[in-house]
């Protein structure tokens, strides 16, 4: 890039930078991706190579005496936030205790720096450590090691008191992670954090010892947030609340209040002031990251990012936002209806297959501890065309109702209209039905949804689908204590699926017959009392099942 270029191209998708604008981005492949915004000034240094201090540093104002600004307030009692023991509060200017030493100006943010830990060592969240020079600290990091010398050990996490959200993170918070939780507007992302934030603060949920919990918002005032929390109940004073959009207010808030947990509300509203884009652009949102990376790092804080997402359902901003964090969690489901579904998309302390399934109430999120009975709910008596099916989700085995639908087309190009599925896997479907049964689907227009708007992606849905299909194609009733598992090949053949025990277990428990499976399950699966296995090698023996069975 010519020195002196103020501004620069980037893409809205992935962060890349360029010097002028093109219509492909060459790192992505996304068409149309690229605004122009300035470019971030780098502070000057002085002849000696180091850093100038820049205007802001040098003076420190507690939170509660800046001028035009509400601070940090408990939710409960509506009061300033206190200052931690070994800090002084005061007027602007005022010299801030960390560690057991005092300063201001530079040599309090160099202190800042120097803290790698945190107090709270009795609920789950770390220990304190003395302060380290600046020096040192950049000559460890410097070092390298063999990785065989190098110890490590599992970090101890704690629970956030919610089961179905441990779930998904892989077993509870880690101490010091950087967690992004994204979801459609009014989908619940603030409720699922205040909840969660509350059982965080509670005495009887940590053991007696709360921790202490910032909550940062920049979309909503701190009475706002007060409304939402008095229909969840009474919140204690560890949860402190801060109205803030400014990075460096909020890293002094954090250095001074010392949380072990911090709420950020949302990413899209914080800015730096290094970087003159406005707020929610691709290089904001890359430094806000990346700042509150370092914190967490740093610091030992566990920071929970909220994110918006775009019309496609994907975070907003750069791609590379999802790379920095440890922790990517999408909060999904229909607005209008009351379930939501928490799953992770990456996970580096844990597996990416858990869902967490929640019920909205007036009172804020219900987890649902059995997604089975919820998701079969008001399923229709008589009907063609609906099957159970069973679906394996990390290592819960989840019952969902697939439904089909066929009617004659007059079109030239019949209708297939795919809910809850993967659209070109049904029609692969399709196509092994027309081909290996004779059925005319290329007639006929074909609608399939999983019920419930649950999304399911495992093969072994397969064969709900193609029963569902010709159930409702020869208008067969299939028995509703019937559940089917199973992934069907090209050639029509029924595959085994994992698990199988598993789902047998779960269909038994809540009351199913007859179970119609994959025949190379049936040796794992072994003899069961109570239930008929009907085992199926093609989608010919799927028809004599369920039609000359009574299935």
């Amino acid at each position: 890039m010519a020195k002196g270029k103020e501004t620069a191209f980037f893409c809205q998708n992935c962060g890349y930078e360029s010097a002028k604008w093109m219509g492909q981005c060459p790192a992505c492949h996304e068409w149309n991706t690229f605004v122009e915004e300035p470019v971030a000034q780098v502070a000057s240094t002085s002849s000696s190579g180091t850093k100038k201090p820049t205007a802001g540093v040098v003076k420190w104002e507690t939170l509660g005496d800046r001028t035009g600004k509400t601070g940090a307030y408990s939710l409960r009692s509506g009061k300033p936030a206190a200052i931690p023991q070994g800090g002084t509060k005061g007027e602007a200017g005022t010299s801030v205790k960390f560690g057991g030493q005092s300063g201001s100006g530079a040599s309090m943010s160099e202190e800042m720096g120097d803290r790698v830990s945190m107090s709270g060592a009795a609920s789950g969240f770390g220990s304190r450590k003395e302060p380290i020079s600046a020096s040192a600290r950049r000559a460890s990091r410097s070092k390298a090691l063999p990785l065989s010398r190098i110890t490590a050990s599992d970090a101890e996490r704690v629970s956030s008191g919610i089961g179905e959200m441990d779930r998904v993170l892989g077993g509870g918070i880690v101490p010091g992670s950087l967690v992004l939780v994204g979801g459609d507007p009014g989908i619940g992302k603030s409720t699922l954090l205040l909840q969660m934030c509350r059982n965080l603060t509670d005495e009887k949920q940590m053991g007696g010892v709360p921790a202490r919990v910032l909550y940062v918002s920049g979309e909503e005032s701190q009475q706002q947030i007060k409304l939402r929390a008095n229909r969840m109940g009474d919140f204690s004073d560890s949860l402190l609340v801060m109205c803030e959009t400014n990075l460096s207010d909020i890293q002094e808030a954090i250095a001074v209040l010392e949380p072990q947990v911090v709420i950020i509300d949302s990413i899209q509203t914080m800015y730096s002031e290094t970087v003159s884009s406005a707020p929610g652009s691709v290089s904001q949102v890359r430094e806000a990251t990346g700042v509150l990376m370092q914190l967490a790092k740093g610091l030992g804080v566990t920071i929970f990012i909220i994110g918006h997402v775009t019309k496609e359902g994907a975070v907003a901003g750069p791609r590379v936002l999802e790379h920095m964090v440890d922790t990517v969690l999408y909060f999904e489901g229909d607005r209008h209806a009351s379930y939501r579904i928490l799953h992770a998309v990456k996970n580096r302390f844990g597996s990416t297959d858990e869902i967490g399934v929640f019920e909205m109430k007036g009172n804020g999120l219900r987890e649902v501890l059995n997604p089975s009975e919820f998701m079969l709910e008001g399923r229709p008596e008589g009907a063609s065309g609906s099957v159970v099916a069973c679906s394996i989700e990390g290592t819960r085995p989840i019952l969902i109702e697939v439904q089909a639908l066929t009617a004659p087309s007059n079109l030239a190009y019949p209708r297939r209209t795919v809910d809850g599925a993967d659209l070109n896997r049904v029609n692969l479907l399709l196509a092994v039905l027309e081909r290996r049964l004779g059925l005319s689907l290329s007639q006929a227009d074909v609608y399939v949804n999983i019920a419930g708007g649950v999304r399911m992606k495992e093969p072994a849905i397969d064969l709900g689908i193609i029963i569902a299909v010709i159930s409702s194609y020869k208008d067969i009733v299939i028995d509703p204590r019937t559940l089917v598992f199973g992934e069907v090949g090209l050639s029509g053949e029924i595959r085994s699926v994992s698990q199988a025990p598993l789902r047998v277990r779960e269909a038994e428990k809540l009351g199913f017959s007859t179970v119609i499976l994959p025949q190379a399950c049936m040796k794992s699966v072994g003899r069961t009392e109570g239930i008929r296995l009907i085992g199926v090698r093609t989608v010919r023996d799927v028809v004599t099942a369920v039609s000359g069975r009574g299935c």
